[in-house]
């Protein structure tokens, strides 16, 4: 096993960001993630098992890793994480400068790029992207487009974003309401990569519609056409397995492989005797029992940094209880984390006192994990007027997250936690395509089992993700009395130039959300796995489970 470490990118919000502004992209020289070996192309296949189904194909509407897994080697975006670290470097965008008050910023773009429809990637094509994102429909904006409403902190006059001008063919010019220290590193978020304009007006891409507990997408959403190293050939669903094929047209080093298949197998313990069988060449999320075995086959295991958080997400809008402080700390102490983290975590796994990984510049590290006391939970309850309180408490089927090895066992600790103290339980599960990922946007649970793998190592990242945004978070924080002034101190600490003035705003609301607020349970960080077979050679881990799979060579490969 090789443990790779991730590589701390410092993000400010002013000039100092001009120090990589004219750094060229390794991906045009060599390759993404080359390791050096044959830069020929072969007509080989790279079949890997994938824990679960993508969504949709518009990345703009997806919020999980087994969407972008996927789309990830169809689109790209202005700048994109550099392999096998957490730190931003070009992309579609070959440099970037932004204004004194950084508040504009400039982007030049690579010339002779493409999209796999035919069109150019230019100026033009960078606005009508950004207009598209920011001109979604109320539907969209209360759920699908979540990485904008988060990233972007909303829409119309309450969004971050204020305008795109391409100045000319290759140059834009993007204008923000104010400094942050999450520009330009979210633009390398998969979800704000970059896509045909011909083809999201003729797929109708904006007309998200409600059905049912879901949402419809429009025909784009399945006809996905970007500039990256694959297209999509096919989604077969009866067989579950998505065929993406090799894009020939592609302005940088082309694919290695003709064809990667992602076959779509749920359980784990499938998923390893497929790798057995040679019918896969690889899979995420080995059983952590696993991994030595695996190694002594022959296969090559990869364990990655936990730069994850996996927690209960807690909605008091759904339920009223929630709404009460003691009711929140009572749950809170209500679980036995470490226990959790020995019997059903892999080796490296640790609790969790707060909504962010200790590798993260902001990480508190005066709190500690919240400590099981059952009679502790108990006084506080009836002191709330709680006790024997109900509780819809959620998790997901057909799916593992890098976070959650194995969700019904998860689930199944903590639901016995919680009756401990006298909580009534009502158990919830959905297929997390299937209804589950709709049912938190759409806050139909009480509580639910969820977690986040961070996409660059930013405080904002974590916990702006998850509470900034008022009127839009899976945690409901408008019902609240905390809300409000949540939001606005995420605000301005994401706003703060300096950045070890930053880091101890930060460290503050770290230790406030955990004893103050308690919007949600912390509950573990955990250190994901990656598996491929022998004769498999090219991949490079990602801390961020971000992983290119066009630098893959199979052996046996023409």
């Amino acid at each position: 096993m090789s443990m790779r470490k991730s590589t701390p990118v410092v993000l400010l919000a002013t000039a100092a960001l001009t120090m990589s502004a004219c750094a060229q992209s390794d991906r045009e020289d060599s390759g993404s993630g080359d390791s050096g070996g044959d830069s020929a192309a072969t007509d080989a296949t790279f079949t890997f098992g994938a824990a679960g189904a993508p969504e949709v194909f518009d990345p703009f509407y997806a919020s999980d890793g087994e969407t972008f897994r996927v789309t990830r080697q169809m689109f790209e975006g202005l700048v994109e994480v550099k392999p096998g670290s957490a730190e931003i470097g070009p992309g579609l965008a070959e440099k970037w400068e932004p204004s004194e008050d950084g508040k504009t910023w400039t982007f030049t773009l690579r010339e002779g790029v493409k999209f796999t429809d035919g069109e150019t990637f230019d100026a033009e094509a960078v606005c009508a992207n950004f207009e598209r994102m920011a001109d979604q429909n109320e539907t969209a904006q209360a759920g699908p487009a979540e990485y904008w409403a988060y990233s972007m902190e909303g829409f119309g006059e309450d969004s971050l974003y204020r305008s795109c001008k391409a100045t000319d063919a290759k140059t834009v010019e993007l204008k923000i309401s104010r400094a942050t220290s999450k520009f330009p590193a979210m633009l390398s978020l998969s979800a704000f990569a970059m896509q045909s304009p011909k083809a999201l007006e003729s797929g109708d891409a904006n007309n998200v519609k409600k059905q049912g507990e879901g949402f419809a997408y429009p025909k784009n959403a399945q006809e996905p056409v970007g500039t990256g190293p694959y297209t999509l050939e096919k989604y077969d669903t009866a067989n579950s397995t998505v065929t993406l094929k090799r894009n020939d047209d592609y302005w940088g080093e082309k694919a290695k492989n003709a064809e990667i298949v992602f076959k779509i197998i749920p359980d784990e313990s499938t998923r390893r005797q497929e790798l057995e069988a040679g019918s896969i060449n690889g899979y995420d999320l080995p059983n952590p029992v696993d991994w030595k075995g695996l190694e002594d086959s022959g296969n090559t295991v990869e364990v990655r940094p936990a730069f994850n958080i996996l927690y209960v997400g807690l909605n008091p809008e759904k339920n009223t209880k929630l709404k009460d402080l003691k009711v929140r700390q009572a749950l809170s102490m209500a679980v036995d984390r470490e226990n959790l983290v020995t019997s059903q975590l892999p080796e490296g796994a640790v609790a969790a006192s707060q909504f962010m990984p200790d590798t993260v510049k902001g990480y508190n590290s005066e709190l500690q994990p919240m400590k099981k006391d059952v009679e502790g939970a108990k006084k506080l309850l009836k002191e709330a007027g709680a006790e024997g309180m109900e509780l819809t408490f959620a998790y997901p089927s057909e799916v593992t997250r890098p976070y959650m090895p194995n969700p019904q066992k998860i689930h199944e600790a903590i639901r016995r936690d919680f009756e401990a103290v006298g909580i009534k339980v009502k158990v919830v599960t959905k297929p997390w395509n299937g209804g589950y990922l709709d049912g938190v946007d759409n806050g139909q649970f009480d509580a639910w089992l969820l977690g986040w793998t961070g996409d660059y190592d930013s405080a904002d990242n974590f916990i702006g993700t998850f509470f900034g945004n008022l009127k839009s978070n899976d945690f409901h924080t408008s019902a609240t009395d905390f809300g409000s002034d949540l939001s606005k101190e995420l605000k301005e600490a994401d706003q703060t130039v300096d950045e070890a003035e930053r880091t101890t705003m930060y460290e503050e609301l770290n230790k406030k959300i955990a004893e103050e607020y308690i919007p949600g349970l912390p509950i573990s960080h955990s250190p994901p796995a990656l598996v491929v077979g022998e004769g498999v050679e090219g991949l490079t881990a990602s801390p961020l489970t971000a992983e290119q799979f066009d630098t893959v060579t199979v052996e046996g490969g023409k």
